[in-house]
């Protein structure tokens, strides 16, 4: 799987859980960060939580992935960091204050849902 694929499918698992906001930016030709950030919003801190473990445990199972997690413990924020593509999980309220839509809105937006 390519980080395109890769990234199309955490978004599409994150909207299988009702996530909502959903962004794939690509961000290769302007950082050496990783390649796509697969961007959410979960509705409580629970649904955040709910949200990186669908994503954590789909992976693992169908592709033998195993990210590097941070914020796990938080009630706002979980970063899943799969090297080439990093998801990003948000309660509304940390959403809006970090902005990391318009902080890489040099990115390319992907259009997640026609990727299969």
């Amino acid at each position: 799987m390519n980080s395109l694929e890769l990234a199309g499918r955490a978004a599409r698992l994150l909207d299988d859980k009702k996530a909502q906001r959903i962004n794939v930016i690509k961000i290769e030709d302007i950082s050496s960060i990783a390649d796509y950030f697969a961007i959410a919003t979960g509705t409580s801190s629970t649904h955040v939580r709910s949200l990186a473990d669908e994503v954590e445990e789909k992976l693992k199972a169908e592709e033998a992935l195993q990210p590097r997690v941070e914020g796990y413990r938080s009630n706002s924020w979980i970063l899943l960091d799969y090297g080439n593509v990093v998801v990003h999980v948000f309660t509304q309220e940390a959403r809006d204050f970090y902005d990391l839509d318009r902080l890489w809105a040099d990115g390319a937006k992907v259009d997640w849902q026609s990727e299969e």
